[in-house]
């Protein structure tokens, strides 16, 4: 029998026409809460975070529904085309097709984002769907806001210029060598999804695993997060020696150990 994650996706497409995209995922059929994680950005669902959730939830019974965003992964569509509410279109259609009853929401870096947003419009629609809920919400390095606070506002005028006159810019990066391609597309609709200048409420309690020497999201990020959470259970790990993946032995067990709080 094949290992859970090595078990071939599903797909379905969103959208019509030209601006259809096909959508991978990877939903395995267990109890609940389940589970559902929400990668970052120009991350996939076989990245070592989510593999090590899918295989807990297999040993715990527990519903896994993992998917790529679009441009991500295995699922079709230009990752140039991609922006923060397209994206959580894709996640919303996700939760709606393949996750029943209370849910434990994990999102890392842009995840995070995703997930607080996904918690928003899931709190809107509450009257319409009343058991589409959260039991619990994970953040790992949460990079809410990332591009207005991380991106465009830490951007030298030339990269700014760049921008605006051809649209595009390749940002280097450690995760990848040929970088990661940035619109301005990608900047001026993400203002639409902007979150920390008011008060956040998820309706659920919210466990955060922050590094300390985190380069991408720097831990004063997840700080300030925290105070616009003033409403709920939240609880902020400061892991001193940790990067920005958390994705070593220790960094994994913090993360099943914050799950299992809300998976029980």
């Amino acid at each position: 029998m094949a290992a859970v994650t090595d078990a071939k996706p599903t797909f379905f497409d969103l959208g019509s026409g030209s601006a259809a995209r096909r959508i991978a995922v990877q939903a395995d059929a267990g109890a609940s809460p389940g589970v559902i994680w929400l990668g970052g950005f120009k991350s996939d669902m076989r990245g070592t975070k989510a593999q090590v959730l899918s295989e807990w939830a297999a040993k715990a019974g527990r519903a896994c529904v993992r998917f790529d965003y679009s441009g991500h992964g295995e699922s079709g569509g230009k990752f140039t085309d991609g922006t923060i509410g397209r994206w959580l279109e894709e996640s919303l259609a996700v939760f709606d097709r393949h996750c029943s009853g209370p849910q434990v929401v994990i999102g890392s870096s842009m995840g995070g984002w995703m997930a607080l947003l996904l918690a928003r419009e899931l709190k809107r629609r509450a009257e319409k769907n009343p058991k589409a809920t959260l039991a619990g919400m994970v953040l790992i390095a949460p990079a809410v806001d990332f591009t207005e606070e991380l991106m465009w506002k830490k951007f030298p005028a030339a990269i700014k210029k760049q921008l605006e006159d051809t649209g595009l810019w390749t940002r280097p990066s450690e995760y990848d060598p040929g970088g990661y391609q940035i619109t301005k597309q990608l900047i001026d609709e993400g203002r639409n999804h902007l979150l920390l200048g008011a008060t956040i409420e998820t309706g659920c309690p919210v466990r955060i695993l922050q590094g300390a020497l985190d380069p991408d999201v720097p831990w004063q990020h997840a700080v300030e997060l925290v105070s616009r959470l003033a409403q709920d259970d939240v609880v902020l790990t400061m892991v001193k020696d940790g990067d920005h993946r958390l994705s070593r032995p220790e960094d994994l067990e913090r993360l099943l150990k914050a799950v299992e709080e809300f998976a029980v």
